[in-house]
């Protein structure tokens, strides 16, 4: 099913005069001097830190299964990182899983940008409007594509292509890939593999 995609709305919280907004660089420093601790469950969106949702075990055991398949996929010169930061505009997210172009010494003094990335994947169960919505908007802005939501409660794929940055970004296209359905799996314009959606969603008996 292919539909036209909605522009992402803004939370009415983070657009208060009264918030301050942080750089991506004052955010690093935050990390690097100890402000901000591993274990702090935040992440800098659109120059806000956001604090991410736990994790539940339906939703850890899809990014297993998702990164378990796709790993058997990649070509050698890609590389897979699961839930680590990626640095856009004023945004440092972390998407819970994201192919990038290698190799991993690329990745020891600096986080991937959207120039190094083939594909972002969020994993939503809860967190499904905040995905379409606050992240759409920030990858959108950065003309990361594809972009696919694993929507584990309605069961498909949704994929997001044609981003358009400027005062309104988002994406234009959007087409939802069933259970019953394959989608292609395509690095540098060339088609690698068509995966079954079924192998990236978690079992019915498990749901």
């Amino acid at each position: 099913m292919t539909t036209t995609v909605v522009p992402p709305k803004r939370v009415n919280t983070r657009t208060s005069s009264s918030m301050y907004r942080f750089t991506v660089d004052q955010y690093q420093r935050m990390i690097e001097s100890g402000v901000l601790k591993a274990d702090d469950r935040v992440e800098l969106v659109a120059g806000y830190l956001v604090e991410k949702v736990p994790h539940n075990p339906l939703h850890d055991g899809t990014v297993g299964r998702i990164n378990r398949r796709l790993m058997r996929l990649l070509p050698e010169e890609w590389l897979l990182r699961v839930q680590s930061a990626i640095v856009v505009r004023d945004s440092q997210p972390e998407p819970d899983l994201a192919i990038v172009r290698g190799p991993e010494e690329t990745y020891f003094t600096r986080h991937p940008g959207a120039q190094d990335i083939a594909l972002l994947i969020e994993v939503a169960d809860s967190s499904l409007l905040d995905d379409r919505r606050e992240k759409g908007l920030i990858y959108a802005r950065a003309r990361i594509a594809p972009y696919w939501i694993v929507n584990v409660n309605e069961r498909c794929i949704e994929a997001y292509s044609q981003p358009i940055a400027g005062r309104s970004p988002r994406y234009r296209h959007q087409q939802d890939y069933t259970d019953k359905q394959s989608i292609a799996f395509i690095f540098d314009g060339k088609e690698v593999a068509h995966v079954p959606v079924r192998d990236l969603l978690p079992t019915p008996a498990l749901k």
